[in-house]
């Protein structure tokens, strides 16, 4: 299938959105941004705000209170959100991207009426447990346990590293239903205030300040079979489906990290004068600059081919694992560059490439390590 050109990505309807969701952040976010990345939070309302303006339900089904639309139109409310300069919000923002998916996908209409629609609207806040203290990208072994007893499942062990994780109404979770391995993995919606469920302190973290991140242990968790998502022993194969969209909005993440990074070092490097002369008076300090906005050009432009590919209904599972791991590793080296050039400036807290420098770190870890990238990669490759 014919992949869309360049002047194809976004159309009029994807501009007005853009307009839209920029205004917001604007509006909402920006004012705020520092005092709420210094607190480790910020208001719960925000999820309202933001659904209300179709923040939350875009790209979800009509019926269940989305709004239909293409792979860029997804691109687009990411790119604005991380224009926040808040990983950590728009991550926490976006927590139910990860999470609601499989039950979209193949839960019931109970589950949909229930689970989807209040999140979507900004009434309830949803989250992904996968992860665990033991480990991460091996998701095949996760080790808590759902016991069938009658009409229930007991519930024994505990996720790590979950965003959303402390006010979560609902945890799209992993647990091992059957025997050993991927095909011995379920999918269960946990709500927050079941009996048994208890979460952590917030987890200090090095960047995503504003999003909560917690740990939550499961004692003895009664959790209804009809919270089941799918079927039994499935869930492994739901899980996966899942990675291409998050890894994806992973590479957006990191697109714009590194954008807002370099868009910063510009304006420093033209007003900062040393030795008499602007920055960018210096012969050094301009083609470093030129290489910062080459590689996050370069960056933008091939995840953009490869989200149209997603787009045309293909599935480039090694061209977005090689998507997420080239943005990565270009975030990583513009944002070092971009505190680089403002010296003893950039690593003050209160300046924004500080935050986009920690912030952008974890990119190449969640939603699947560089290694788990390359790994992935090799097998389409040899």
């Amino acid at each position: 299938m014919e992949t869309k050109s360049y002047q194809q990505y976004f159309s009029k309807e994807h501009d007005m959105v853009r307009k839209s969701f920029r205004e917001f952040i604007k509006k909402e976010v920006l004012p705020n941004i520092h005092e709420w990345e210094e607190a480790g939070t910020f208001p719960r309302e925000l999820y309202k705000k933001s659904a209300e303006i179709g923040g939350l339900g875009i790209c979800y089904p009509e019926e269940l209170g989305g709004i239909e639309g293409d792979v860029f139109l997804k691109i687009v409310v990411g790119e604005e959100l991380m224009r926040s300069t808040s990983g950590g919000l728009t991550a926490s923002l976006g927590s139910h991207d990860i999470s609601i998916p499989p039950i979209v996908r193949v839960g019931t209409k109970e589950q949909k009426k229930k689970f989807v629609e209040p999140v979507l609207a900004g009434d309830r806040i949803a989250a992904l447990g996968i992860t665990e203290p033991g480990g991460g990208s091996d998701v095949a072994n996760i080790k808590t346990t759902a016991v069938r007893d009658g009409d229930h499942y007991i519930v024994n062990g505990s996720k790590t590293f979950i965003t959303s994780g402390i006010r979560a109404d609902q945890l799209t979770t992993a647990v091992r239903t059957g025997g050993d391995g991927a095909h011995g993995i379920s999918l269960l919606i946990i709500e927050s205030d079941s009996k048994g469920y208890s979460t952590s302190k917030p987890l200090k973290k090095t960047g995503w300040w504003a999003s909560d991140t917690a740990e939550i242990f499961f004692d003895d968790c009664k959790v209804p079979v009809s919270n089941l998502i799918g079927e039994e022993n499935k869930g492994f194969y739901y899980i996966m489906e899942n990675f291409l969209s998050e890894r994806l909005q992973l590479c957006i993440m990191a697109n714009i990290t590194a954008e807002l990074a370099l868009n910063e070092a510009m304006k420093y490097a033209k007003s900062r004068e040393a030795f008499g002369k602007s920055l960018t008076g210096f012969q050094v300090i301009r083609h470093k600059l030129v290489d910062m906005a080459t590689q996050v050009e370069v960056s933008k432009e091939f995840t953009y081919r490869i989200a149209a590919k997603i787009d045309s209904g293909e599935n480039p599972i090694k061209e977005i694992s090689m998507a997420k791991n080239f943005a990565c590793d270009i975030c990583d080296k513009v944002t070092y560059e971009a505190v680089q050039i403002f010296g003893g400036h950039g690593y003050m807290r209160e300046n924004v490439v500080d935050r986009l420098w920690r912030d952008g770190r974890l990119l190449s870890i969640g939603g699947g390590t560089t290694e788990i990238m390359k790994e992935i990669i090799s097998k389409f490759i040899f």
